[in-house]
């Protein structure tokens, strides 16, 4: 429970909170697994107002804020947002039209291939709006956040600030009452920080009343927020106005204040960061050089005529906007680059990416975490040690010092992802120092870490700068942190901008902070590159975010066909611009149809044999003749012996050898018995056996023959014959057997995979979270996600239909329309398996694997392609007849083959149109609405 004194909103806003709290949550927990993520919270947010909820990653505020959006599922309490029961499937999609959830990561709810236009133009669609109503809004909002310079920018281009911005316009496209904002400006430079919420205020000016609910993990910028929370492990600290916070803690900013809130075990060992000054020293030896270092990547310029000097020791910082090159830089430094231009240079050495020498001096620490997660702790420093040739003697003692050291003793049989996140970044700092480099290379250490944990990182830096003489190389967006370094440089769209001590670049832009002083620096290089970027325009009277009465006759209850079709508009473009998947989709099946279908060709023509003749007689020699006479074989040379016989065969000059023992002739006219021996190549057993019945339709033809020279007319007196005629493919061609079961096998597998990783691709990517947040239904969103795919696989089954006929010259003899009929749903039921697939699997892999496995065993087995359903027994018969497969195997034989028609085939065509349904019905009833 909080303190009652406390739920008073402090308000900096446009206009007094007096309005009824925005949510409610009671005796609300939450676990992951064993892991207790929200522990009984009760609380009461106030409404009108813009509340900050503040901590550090993994103590549980993205899931507070995904539960309050209605994303999650509720597990114990209950939570109403706007009045309504999240926990209600009714009520929640009634309010979700109300509420706005844009969720942590930079651009998550964006898709990288859409445009930014067509990223918000998707949004209003799912919100009901028409075209006329889409296009003011989105150049409204475009224009409130100086974004229309890039409307046809793809989202996936953008940098971070930027990809916020849009993010933003998704949001707020339908007028939302509550917007809840997880961690907007994680990772973001403060200049697009600053930008971004003097957006949010220019919102809120032109909407009154509406609520915001933010959750971050910067402190300084939560002193901007009405109303605060704070939270720790899964609970709350404390809640109240900034300046009650401060004035209960005693302390001077929202980081002391945050950790004075701090249970006692968990500050009881923090020490304010104090970096000694550098010890007076040879400034000419220098550590890291950059000179004119420029990067392309083919006709984009990462980093431009880039150069500094960095002496021995130097705790040197990185600052810069988002997608200014920073990281790049870093790795053209730590050897994972090679320069396009320039030289970089460590300890007077030039840095060759392919010189382990100069790179077992470096360690590197990424921005994102890049340990082993299957592996321990224990087990990732060993291997580390190990990469980098360390002797197996110094292995163990190191580690022990480093787990000492770093604190990690009592994790060294831990996973990774079971640690906080300060002991995993205290962890990659460990393997990162593991081989004792002279130089450390840190990509944003410390993004999302409590202040605890990151005073207590710095302090470790500190040590390795002033005791271990380490050259440190850190980029940050921590302004506090930017303090502690020596030097710092400020870099923007690849070049850097000045180079000094922290104080005087503060002196030098004449600014009050170093966060001041780094905007300044930000806003001149911005106006001298363009002078119309930055520029945030005035909140107008029924501008964007003003409320708009008609709202909710825009959202439609039920299924609305405009919403499914916004959800197939979307797909159709994302996989015209994937290259991978639109060339899977479009000629994948063609091409598997080639290999396939000359794969299976089980006809026997034209193979290879030679005689050894021990014989050597006009018999034998006619015995020979009788085989090379025939179309299906073609005579080699001769035979002399055995080990000639073997190599031959050995090699695949021959397939078959034909063994004619000596006294072949002789035996023969006088009616004995002779065994002439025929040698097959048995490697492929089925070829072996039609090569088997050929030679010995020879052998009896050869006999009967010989016999009718002997005894004349005679030899057929008394003779009986079956003649045997064959009514459909009267040739025996195993491609007119094969084809038309081919085309149903590959409908089957790839458009139920295209189907499956549309889905799944969204809940990797993130994006899966528009479909939790917005009026979209389950039927809606798979019927949306399907409909390209039957187009595809229609236009496929043209495709291949067209392939059979005139490429492998397959007759169609029957119905085409019958056939095409089918063959639509066919690819309807297919990409509904695939739908139904991907409800169950989280990873693209996983998708196709599990696609293919339950798609290809079943239709090969039990669907009649090489047994009839009819001879199955047990299971395999009940999976035959309850498996689509089956019944398309039937229809497209029947038509290709036997030439039947739609009155033919009626009765194939019921199970077709029973399975479509019930497929898209097990869809609906399998797809979670709510993360789980």
């Amino acid at each position: 429970m909080t303190d009652p004194a406390a739920t008073r909103p402090h308000q900096t806003g446009p206009e007094p909170a007096t309005e009824a709290p925005a949510v409610r949550l009671r005796n609300v927990s939450l676990s992951y697994g064993a892991t207790r993520a929200l522990k009984d919270i009760t609380l009461e947010i106030p409404g009108g107002c813009m509340v900050g909820v503040i901590g550090p990653d993994g103590v549980g505020k993205s899931t507070l804020m995904s539960l309050i959006a209605g994303a999650r599922v509720m597990q114990e309490g209950q939570i109403e947002s706007l009045g309504a029961d999240i926990a209600s499937a009714r009520q929640r999609q009634q309010v979700l039209p109300r509420i706005a959830y844009m969720p942590q990561g930079l651009g998550k709810n964006l898709y990288p291939t859409l445009s930014v236009f067509e990223n918000v133009d998707f949004f209003g669609r799912l919100f009901g709006h028409n075209r006329a109503e889409r296009e003011r809004r989105i150049a409204e909002l475009l224009a409130h956040t100086g974004m229309s310079r890039f409307a046809d920018r793809p989202a996936g281009k953008l940098s971070g600030g930027m990809k916020q911005k849009a993010s933003l316009c998704c949001s707020l496209i339908h007028d939302p009452d509550l917007l809840i904002l997880d961690e907007p400006t994680t990772g973001v430079d403060p200049l697009s920080r600053r930008q971004f919420w003097e957006l949010i205020d220019i919102i809120r000016a032109g909407r009154r009343g509406m609520s915001v609910i933010v959750s971050t993990a910067y402190m300084e910028e939560a002193a901007r927020f009405d109303w605060l929370i704070a939270m720790n492990a899964g609970e709350i600290l404390a809640t109240g106005s900034p300046q009650e916070l401060l004035e209960r803690t005693g302390a001077p900013n929202l980081d002391a204040a945050f950790v004075a809130l701090l249970p006692e075990e968990a500050r009881r060992d923090h020490h304010q960061v104090v970096i000694p000054p550098r010890p007076a020293g040879d400034t000419a030896d220098i550590a890291i050089e950059a000179e004119h270092v420029t990067v392309k990547f083919g006709d984009f310029t990462a980093v431009n005529d880039v150069s500094f000097r960095i002496p021995r020791g130097e705790i040197f910082g990185f600052l810069g906007s988002n997608g200014c090159g920073k990281t790049t830089t870093m790795k053209v430094l730590a050897g994972l680059l090679p320069a396009s231009e320039g030289v970089a240079r460590l300890f007077g050495g030039e840095v060759d990416p392919r010189d382990m020498a100069v790179r077992q001096r470096v360690g590197y620490m990424s921005q994102a975490f890049s340990l082993y997660t299957e592996l321990t702790v224990s087990q990732n420093l060993k291997l580390h040690a190990e990469l980098f040739g360390m002797a197996a003697g110094t292995i163990g003692p190191r580690m022990r010092e480093l787990a000492s050291r770093f604190d990690l003793e009592d994790v060294m049989d831990a996973l990774p992802d079971d640690l906080p996140l300060g002991v995993r970044q205290r962890l990659s700092l460990a393997v990162a120092i593991i081989h004792g480099p002279d130089i450390l290379i840190l990509d944003e250490p410390t993004s999302g870490v409590d202040p605890v944990a990151r005073d207590n990182f710095w302090r470790i830096l500190s040590d390795l700068s002033r005791q271990d003489n380490v050259t440190i190389f850190v980029s940050t967006h921590f302004m506090n942190e930017a303090g502690w370094c020596d030097r710092i440089s400020l870099m923007h769209a690849g070049r850097v901008l000045i180079s000094d001590t922290p104080e005087a670049i503060t002196q030098a832009y004449h600014a009050d902070t170093l966060e001041n002083a780094f905007i300044a620096c930000l806003e001149e290089a911005v106006k001298q590159t363009d002078p119309a970027a930055g520029q945030a325009p005035a909140a107008e009277p029924g501008g964007a975010g003003a409320a708009t009465p008609e709202r909710e006759s825009h959202i439609r209850r039920g299924f609305d066909a405009r919403r499914m079709l916004a959800y197939s508009r979307r797909e159709a473009l994302e996989l015209r611009r994937d290259p991978i998947r639109a060339t899977l989709a479009i000629i994948g099946t063609v091409l598997l149809m080639f290999v396939i279908g000359y794969g299976v060709n089980m006809d026997v023509e034209n193979l290879s044999f030679a005689v050894l003749d021990r014989d050597n007689t006009t018999t034998s020699r006619d015995y020979a003749l009788q085989i090379s006479g025939s179309r299906y074989f073609t005579k080699k040379p001769p035979i002399a012996s055995y080990e000639e016989l073997d190599r031959r065969m050995r090699s695949g000059d021959i397939s078959l050898a034909i063994e004619i023992p000596p006294g072949f002739a002789r035996d023969a006219a006088r009616g004995r018995p002779v065994e002439v021996a025929a040698w097959i190549d048995g490697a492929m057993p089925q070829r072996a056996e039609t090569i088997r019945g050929y030679v010995q339709g020879m052998h009896a033809a050869w006999l009967q023959q010989k016999t009718r020279e002997l005894l004349g007319n005679a030899s057929g007196a008394g003779a009986f014959q079956i003649a045997i005629r064959y009514r459909y493919n009267p040739d025996l061609q195993s491609l007119v057997a094969m084809v038309p079961a081919v085309i149903p096998l590959l409908l089957l597998m790839i458009p139920s995979m295209l189907s499956a990783l549309s889905v799944v691709r969204e809940k990797e990517l993130g994006s899966i979270i528009n479909f939790y947040v917005t009026p979209v239904t389950k039927l809606e969103f798979l019927l949306g996600k399907q409909a390209p795919y039957v187009g595809l696989a229609f236009i496929n089954f043209l495709m291949m239909t067209a392939f059979a006929v005139f490429i492998f010259k397959v007759p169609l003899t029957g119905s085409f329309l019958t056939l095409a009929a089918a063959a639509l749903i066919y690819g309807f039921i297919t990409t509904s398996m695939g739908l139904v697939i991907s409800t169950f699997i989280r990873s693209q892999i996983a998708a196709i694997f599990a696609t293919a496995l339950i798609t290809l065993i079943p239709a090969v087995q039990y669907s009649g392609i090489i047994d009839p359903v009819s001879s199955l027994q047990g299971v395999g018969a009940f999976i035959g007849q309850i498996y689509p497969a089956t019944y398309f195997v039937t229809i497209s034989r029947g038509v290709f083959s036997k030439g039947l028609d739609f009155s033919d085939l009626a009765s194939s065509f019921i199970p077709l149109l029973i399975a479509a349904p019930a497929l898209t019905g097990l869809g609906v009833a399998l797809l979670k609405k709510q993360a789980s």
